[in-house]
């Protein structure tokens, strides 16, 4: 698994390689919620019960990409990117092959810890083999981003299918044949400069970041099923405080901190990751809920739901191939603001459909989400890669993944809860989740607009 590559890898192989990881990874961020009324029969669970399905995943994706950027700037990209994607392609038979809720919960936890392995030194690996070339960074970016947006658009549509024509295990088989490919294919990339002689691991940071995750979202769901005023809803928010002060304690402390601070001492950094963590709660929470609304509300069978998704994949393939030459023309700030913009309108049309039978207007919305978040999230990205010094490449790229997927476990626990209480509350809490959308989406728009982000390719420094 430790080829040596001869010659320069080209562009093409580069982005097919990397991308492998965004698809898995991504994929399994939605394909799961149109298969989620499918495991409620068969494995028992409630919402709360579904929201861990989801969460369990996110969670670990989330708390682990903190020390895998660390990992790859340690050991080398490409090894940490097959350390993990094996690990996921493991972590999914299990999930296919569980025979109970906790199981299954378990299994997505691994899964997500494969997934946050390689995410982040995937784009490492993009970012070294395209550094000389900023004009092909910038379209392997938005490739890489199109890969991994595209995949989520396409996970219900392909959920959808597997659970009716298959059984909801089959959405965890697929990532089998993924996984082989993408261990494949990355052999043939240069290894990336390593630091063996950095400080150790900050395992304790790390241990407390991630129950820190976990409290705090065990708490967002348990909050709405049990009441604010049940003793343990309190005692997950009192471990949560406890947890954030020990960390913070932890992290003064740590010769190589697992939260780089200093980092976000750049305002384009900072910005960027705030505008990046607001794309992603919005619309994570809202695609688990809107899965749920298609299918209890508006009645709706696997497949017709998952059909119902096609046109987030077309807004979210067009909208990232276009964004690679918007950035190479406009700079990094323009397609962030206006993407944001299209993002919000999206949520408003939403809210809208859901006080209607009007399908036409619930496929606008959809469109119009993905185009936005499709325009800027490869400008954003670019914006986080050429704000820090290319050998912390790997660590900003698990920062700026981390606080997204963060933001998407809690934006599932938030709006999973408003609309917790069956059928009739599906609705309204669609419509709670679109308002608050929109209100978050103005503040990420705000905050681009305060980036210098970067120039477009012919403009001077």
């Amino acid at each position: 698994m430790t080829s040596h590559p001869t010659r320069a890898p080209s562009f093409a192989l580069v982005v097919l390689a990397t991308c492998m990881a965004f698809v898995v990874g991504q994929l399994d961020v939605t394909i799961v919620n149109v298969a989620l009324p499918a495991m409620a029969r068969d494995l028992g669970a409630g919402v709360a019960g579904l929201q861990w399905v989801v969460d369990a995943y996110a969670v670990a994706f989330a708390a682990f990409m903190l020390s895998a950027g660390a990992l790859g700037d340690r050991f080398g990209a490409r090894r940490a990117f097959q350390w993990g994607m094996a690990i996921f392609a493991l972590a999914s038979i299990g999930c296919a092959l569980a025979p109970a809720a906790g199981v299954l919960d378990a299994a997505r936890a691994v899964q997500g810890f494969g997934a946050a392995v390689m995410l982040p030194n995937s784009l490492a690996l993009l970012n070294h083999a395209l550094a000389h070339d900023a004009p092909a960074r910038a379209r392997g970016v938005g490739y890489w981003t199109a890969a991994g947006s595209i995949s989520i658009a396409l996970g219900p549509v392909l959920g959808g299918l597997l659970v009716a024509g298959v059984g909801w295990p089959a959405i965890f088989w697929v990532n089998v044949p993924l996984c082989a490919a993408g261990l494949w294919l990355v052999r043939r990339l240069d290894e990336t400069p390593t630091g063996r002689d950095r400080p150790p691991l900050d395992l304790a940071g790390q241990l407390l970041a991630t129950l820190l995750l976990a409290a705090l979202i065990a708490t967002l769901i348990e909050s709405r099923a049990r009441g604010l005023a049940d003793p343990l809803v309190w005692g997950g928010a009192i471990a949560t405080l406890a947890l954030a002060v020990a960390l913070a304690v932890v992290e003064q402390r740590a010769a190589a901190p697992v939260i780089a601070t200093d980092l976000f001492a750049l305002p384009d950094f900072r910005g960027a990751v705030f505008f990046g963590t607001v794309v992603n709660g919005t619309y994570y929470g809202a695609i688990f809920v809107i899965a749920l609304f298609l299918q209890t509300a508006r009645h709706y069978t696997p497949i017709q739901a998952g059909l119902a998704f096609l046109p987030l994949t077309a807004g979210f393939f067009l909208s990232n191939v276009m964004s690679g030459r918007a950035v190479s023309r406009l700079g990094t700030r323009k397609p962030m603001i206006v993407g944001a913009l299209f993002d919000l309108a999206g949520f408003g049309v939403l809210a809208l459909a859901s006080t209607t039978q009007n399908l036409a207007l619930l496929l606008l919305g959809f469109l119009l989400i993905p185009t936005g978040m499709g325009l800027a999230v490869p400008a954003m990205t670019t914006t986080v890669l050429a704000s820090v010094d290319k050998s912390r490449s790997a660590l900003a790229a698990a920062i700026l993944n981390t606080a997204r997927q963060a933001a998407g476990a809690i934006g599932v626990a938030v709006f999973g809860a408003l609309a917790h209480g069956g059928p009739e509350r599906m609705a309204p809490g669609l419509r709670v989740t679109c308002v608050v959308s929109m209100a978050a989406l103005a503040l990420a728009a705000l905050a681009a607009m305060r980036l210098k982000g970067v120039p477009p390719s012919g403009a001077k420094a």
